[in-house]
């Protein structure tokens, strides 16, 4: 990822293409194609509500996801079920963290691609036929937790 710093206007234009405009032309392309009962699912990040310095592009792209999600809920309703899901950190290596990289998560762990996975199959299935135009956050409660200096034994070291 280059920041405000380092991006240049392509870069930042792909971002964009690769993170919100490929999701709406496909399902542009195959809205005609679905079934009743269908559902899209795309995947923003946790990002789309969060920020590091210079990750301007990626996150840009990531709240595009989120948006585009419900302005495709309403756009194709009756017709399709659009959803997205907004990981948080995720080991695709399925590593069991210890210390310090899983206690900040409230829920004791770093997530894996099954955290992911199970919510995509139920999002598909008929028993979230009710929902559309959501963005969950699957992040281990991470972006709920407020971390101030000196709060709970964290500490910000100077840069």
């Amino acid at each position: 990822m280059k920041g405000i710093d380092e991006c240049s206007y392509e870069e930042f234009q792909y971002a964009m293409s690769v993170g919100v405009t490929a999701p709406f032309y496909l399902a542009k392309l195959f809205a005609r194609y679905f079934a009743k009962g269908a559902a899209i699912v795309n995947i923003s990040s946790s990002r789309d509500r969060m920020s590091q310095p210079q990750t301007e592009s990626y996150t840009a792209a990531k709240g595009g996801i989120a948006a585009l999600t419900h302005a495709l809920a309403v756009s194709l309703a009756g017709k399709v079920r659009v959803n997205s899901i907004s990981p948080g950190w995720i080991d695709t290596a399925y590593t069991v963290y210890e210390g310090p990289d899983a206690e900040q998560q409230p829920a004791g762990r770093v997530g894996n691609p099954l955290d992911i996975a199970n919510m995509v199959l139920y999002l598909c299935s008929d028993k979230a036929g009710f929902i559309t135009g959501e963005n969950i956050c699957i992040d281990g409660g991470m972006t709920h937790q407020m971390i101030y200096h000196g709060d709970q034994g964290w500490t910000l070291a100077s840069k």
